[in-house]
């Protein structure tokens, strides 16, 4: 098994950015993943500890927001966001906040709670555990749901940290409560992940097209991917191997 695919998303449900290494550290997510998220104003989050998803703005809620993608400038911490039917921004989003919110508000579902601030949590970000996470998931299982749904899907719906293949699709499953290798980093896995309506989203249009959960529904379960502690601080590069220890 190898990785082939590294992303992480800058700002909680607001665009995702290709990797090509990236270094993991003890007991913290991936760097810069999540590290931003955007609380809606009825959210009873503060920006100095992890919420819940429900406090955010979140692509299940305001699907347009799934088309988003990112480029972060790591040095200045600033934010190129990208969308088909937006001019691009750049912004810092410690600094310009107020620009950032406006960029984003004109995607959110009016119907739902609208964007009112920017929070940020250091070293482990806003995942969507309670426990600094990072997510992998298997191109075998994501080709299964293709199937399943009869039709293509784009991976990046899933919002998956490390992809991989060489694996039986679901064979990730079996993995629960096992350590991994990956290049020189170690993880345990935790526990599969649970989906949502985001995933029913084109990634290219932002709009609703294949409802991934009924797909899955097919199988007795609404899982796609496993979440990951790490437990050993190291590197992982595209075309690394990936085995269980």
């Amino acid at each position: 098994m190898k990785a082939t695919a590294l992303w992480r998303h800058p700002i909680k449900s607001h665009g995702r950015e290709a990797l090509e290494r990236v270094t993991l550290t003890q007991g913290r997510s991936m760097p810069f993943d999540r590290l931003w998220a955007i609380a809606h104003d009825a959210s009873k989050a503060n920006d100095t500890e992890w919420a819940a998803c429900q406090n955010f703005s979140i692509g299940s809620k305001s699907p347009a927001l799934m088309a988003i993608t990112a480029t972060l400038d790591v040095s200045t911490q600033t934010i190129t966001l990208r969308h088909p039917d937006k001019p691009d921004i750049t912004v810092q989003p410690d600094t310009q906040s107020e620009k950032l919110l406006g960029w984003v508000r004109s995607l959110a579902d009016p119907k739902r709670p609208q964007p009112a601030r920017v929070f940020k949590l250091e070293d482990r970000g806003f995942t969507d555990t309670p426990f600094a996470s990072v997510s992998l998931c298997n191109r075998a299982s994501h080709t299964a749901v293709e199937t399943l749904a009869k039709a293509p899907l784009q991976p990046e719906r899933w919002r998956g940290n490390i992809w991989f293949d060489g694996a039986a699709a679901w064979e990730e499953f079996d993995w629960i409560g096992r350590e991994m290798r990956l290049g020189s980093v170690r993880l345990k896995i935790e526990e599969r992940i649970q989906r949502c309506k985001a995933t029913t989203a084109n990634t290219d249009t932002g709009l609703r097209d294949i409802d991934t959960l009924k797909a899955l529904s097919m199988l007795d379960h609404q899982h796609f991917g496993i979440y990951a502690s790490v437990i050993e601080t190291g590197e992982v590069a595209l075309g690394d191997q990936l085995e269980l220890i």
